[in-house]
């Protein structure tokens, strides 16, 4: 079993990326296969409706300037899939966006690429639109036919500066728990 993990922050190693660390931690410690993909410096553009997808029906986005093909891949290939983002103006960020975009319409354009895969959605914030992003995360998993992993809270954890999350006892145990229930999901269904 895999799990694969996109951290859709500007910042590489930041708040979003400690978090999303704590679940693969939980994953890894029950013998789940895990990688993180940066998107910092390298995030797909967005959809341009081409529809070619469709078209195609290759299970690749007909634009291939850019590594989301190769993402995409990792998408089919895993069992999970996380998807993490700061909060940008009470939303998730351009770049994270742009993946949901053109993997779900590529997804959809192949029958449902990640239908009954699992996935967990996870949050960093300074102080408003926690929510929202958490919301526009979870789009791909509810489009895309997939179970959601819950937490004890919202998957949510608060800090601004970098390194700052670790300093939210309560983000840093709904991360944990997030990775065991994701663990026990993907485990459940595996069997």
């Amino acid at each position: 079993m895999k799990v694969i993990a996109f951290n859709g922050s500007g910042r590489k190693d930041g708040n979003t990326a400690i978090l999303l660390k704590v679940v693969l931690g939980e994953l890894s410690n029950e013998g789940i296969e895990t990688e993180l993909i940066q998107l910092a410096g390298k995030s797909p553009q967005g959809c341009i409706a081409c529809y070619k997808c469709f078209e195609n029906k290759d299970q690749k986005c007909a634009v291939s300037t850019d590594s989301l093909n190769e993402y995409l891949a990792k998408m089919i290939e895993a069992d999970g899939i996380l998807l993490g983002s700061p909060v940008y103006f009470t939303d998730a960020t351009a770049g994270i966006k742009a993946l949901i975009e053109r993997c779900g319409m590529v997804s959809a354009a192949n029958g449902g690429l990640f239908k009954r895969k699992v996935g967990a959605a996870v949050a960093a914030v300074r102080r408003a639109g926690a929510v929202r992003t958490f919301d526009t995360l979870n789009h791909l998993f509810q489009h895309g036919q997939m179970f959601i992993v819950g937490s004890t809270y919202w998957n949510v954890g608060i800090g601004r500066d970098p390194g700052q999350v670790k300093e939210d006892a309560e983000g840093i145990r709904t991360m944990q728990n997030l990775g065991k229930n994701m663990a026990w999901l993907l485990k459940k269904i595996h069997d």
